[in-house]
């Protein structure tokens, strides 16, 4: 257990660091960012302590927030993310699995892991930018935004779930 907090809080710094310095100023077709701290909250294992898991996503949301300049955004969003992981790997992963099961493309599988990824991710972008506008006047601007951003961190995620799962 120990070993696998450190894991996390590894994770934890490079996803930060790695969002705040570097895909912070990335902005595809003028839409779409990349938000890849959302992994954070996906790669949580199965039966990992709720409050724990709420907590983190809280802290790593805050801490983007602080660097990002969108007060209270990115946390409150991380930790609606974080509260739907737990649930959603129950709904798609068998009942016999392991209690620990991690979540991962080796342990799930390619579609079970995009699944898990892509609703989790595309949660998070529909709530993010529906809060960043603060408004539906222009929903064609959300709904580009929210998807550009979910594929391009899927796309980013899928990387680096190949490349870890080596």
């Amino acid at each position: 257990m120990k070993i696998e907090l450190v894991n996390r809080l590894v994770m934890f710094l490079t996803l930060f660091v790695v969002q705040v310095l570097i895909l912070n100023h990335v902005h595809m077709f003028g839409v779409g960012t990349p938000l890849l701290y959302v992994y954070f909250a996906v790669t949580f294992r199965r039966h990992f302590p709720k409050w724990l898991i709420l907590v983190s996503c809280f802290l790593l949301g805050l801490v983007i927030d602080i660097f990002s300049c969108t007060p209270g955004l990115a946390s409150s969003v991380m930790t609606l993310v974080g509260l739907a992981q737990a649930y959603l790997i129950e709904l798609l992963i068998p009942r016999d699995s392991a209690d620990d099961l991690e979540v991962s493309i080796k342990s799930l599988g390619l579609s079970k892991f995009v699944v898990l990824s892509g609703l989790l991710t595309f949660l998070y972008c529909l709530v993010f930018f529906a809060l960043e506008a603060f408004n539906f006047f222009d929903v064609l601007l959300w709904l580009s935004r929210s998807v550009v951003s979910a594929l391009l961190t899927m796309l980013l995620m899928l990387a680096v779930e190949s490349v870890r799962s080596r």
